[in-house]
């Protein structure tokens, strides 16, 4: 039931963030918010506890060894990482308006910071969607190999181009 239950509980701190930035869009257009607060409140509350049915979850399987140490450290990284998610959203939605203070002060010091996103709504690229850390791994590995095999054809053309101006540079030495 765990692997579900965190799925849930993603799935419901997504939801809060995206609640969170329609409610500040109706802010900043003067709209009506106080349903949206409602939702984003029961939303939190929600997060809340199915991080404290998987941290209770967790202690269990650990203290009964269901689960190799390794694993619980891993799903506690897991817990820590929604934990942290629910502190940033709760200090989102705690920070009504805000955000137009924001971008109106950056605008006075002439720095562009309109681009403040929410990294909960980042979408994931399709390269890597429903890769484990294993895949995503070798895949960074791949890339690195690439990159390396790139760099090693820049370094040979390079030095070979450095060869022929040396050559240049010979032959207009004689020529003198």
């Amino acid at each position: 039931p765990r692997l579900p239950l965190y799925d849930a509980a993603c799935q419901v701190a997504q939801e809060a963030a995206e609640k969170i930035q329609e409610r500040n869009r109706y802010q900043r257009n003067g709209e009506s918010s106080a349903k949206l607060n409602v939702i984003i409140r029961s939303s939190l509350q929600n997060l809340g506890e199915k991080i404290d049915q998987l941290k209770d979850l967790l202690l269990r399987a650990v203290s009964t060894h269901q689960i190799t140490q390794l694993e619980g450290d891993r799903r506690q990284n897991l817990v820590d990482d929604l934990l942290t998610r629910q502190k940033q959203l709760q200090a989102s939605y705690k920070n009504e308006g805000t955000e137009p203070d924001v971008i109106r002060s950056s605008l006075m010091t002439g720095g562009v910071k309109r681009g403040v996103t929410n990294p909960w709504l980042l979408e994931e690229p399709e390269e890597t969607r429903g890769l484990g850390f294993g895949d995503l791994r070798q895949q960074q590995r791949r890339i690195i190999e690439e990159q390396d095999a790139g760099l090693d054809a820049l370094s040979s053309i390079i030095s070979r181009q450095k060869q022929m101006g040396q050559e240049i540079g010979n032959e207009l030495d004689e020529q003198n």
